[in-house]
């Protein structure tokens, strides 16, 4: 009997992980970079957001006229840079979580690894070294670092996201007005409404909020709050999903009555009569 071919050696601790959230999500690709990031043709680089000069007013700039072109109207300088952040912070996030949830690997990626180019709907990042279980094969890897159980994994998700948000916040908060706990509250809902948004398109929905819950249970300083999922139920005794954002976007200052779903402004019987429709 012909023995079966040997699996190819692993190289790449991540790169399964980015393949298939673009396969699930074309509108992210991430690639991974050796010797230097992509650079020029709109990248950005996250070092560059988190000095907050040059580099992050010509990304503001682009908030701003993209406002005024599908709105027809200015926002809010501190509505601009919420609504720039959220663009940024968004899949960021996701370089951490997903290779998380698929393969239970946590890369370390600080802002002098990664760079963005939003328009194309792409990220390219350095991976120099991760957390991982005991037994996974990626071990072997120059750059791993075992971890005991899933709560000291999950302790390397909080930490490898607060590590490269911090100075990011840091660079927008000038232009935001708002505290350093509403800007945890706003990273703490990038990380939840990505995974979970990425949980549906992979069919693993009740898997990512049972994982979110786990990841954020509250008193995860300096994350404010928790997952906050709930279930309200519809008019015809229908479950419907839903969580309570810890921050809020600042969308009502351009249309008031088009809040996010998610939004606390957004109150149940509105989410209930949404969520139906959406059904």
């Amino acid at each position: 009997m012909t023995p079966a071919p040997a699996a190819p050696p692993l190289r790449q601790p991540v790169t399964a992980a980015y393949a298939r959230l673009f396969e699930a999500f074309p509108g992210l690709r991430v690639t991974e970079w050796d010797a230097a990031p992509p650079s020029g043709d709109g990248w950005v680089s996250a070092a560059g957001l988190a000095a907050g000069g040059e580099t992050l007013d010509t990304f503001l700039a682009w908030d701003d006229a993209q406002i005024l072109r599908d709105y027809g109207q200015r926002a809010r300088p501190d509505v601009i840079a919420g609504f720039a952040l959220h663009r940024y912070a968004w899949p960021a996030c996701l370089l951490i979580t997903i290779p998380w949830f698929l393969h239970r690997r946590v890369p370390r990626l600080p802002v002098a690894d990664v760079t963005f180019q939003r328009e194309l709907g792409q990220m390219a990042v350095r991976v120099r070294s991760f957390a991982c279980l005991p037994g996974d094969p990626a071990a072997e890897l120059p750059g791993a670092r075992v971890v005991p159980d899933e709560e000291a994994l999950r302790a390397e998700v909080r930490a490898a996201v607060a590590e490269h948000l911090e100075p990011v916040l840091h660079g927008f908060r000038s232009r935001m007005r708002r505290g350093p706990r509403a800007l945890w509250g706003m990273a703490s809902d990038e990380i939840v409404e990505g995974l979970w948004y990425l949980g549906h398109l992979l069919g693993e929905e009740s898997r990512a909020v049972a994982e979110l819950e786990r990841l954020l249970p509250g008193a995860t300083a300096p994350y404010v709050g928790s997952a906050a999922f709930r279930t309200l139920t519809g008019p015809n005794g229908e479950a419907l999903p839903t969580r309570d954002r810890a921050s809020c976007c600042m969308f009502y200052t351009l249309r008031p009555d088009d809040t996010c779903i998610t939004c606390p402004r957004t109150c149940d019987a509105d989410r209930i009569t949404r969520l139906t429709a959406t059904a």
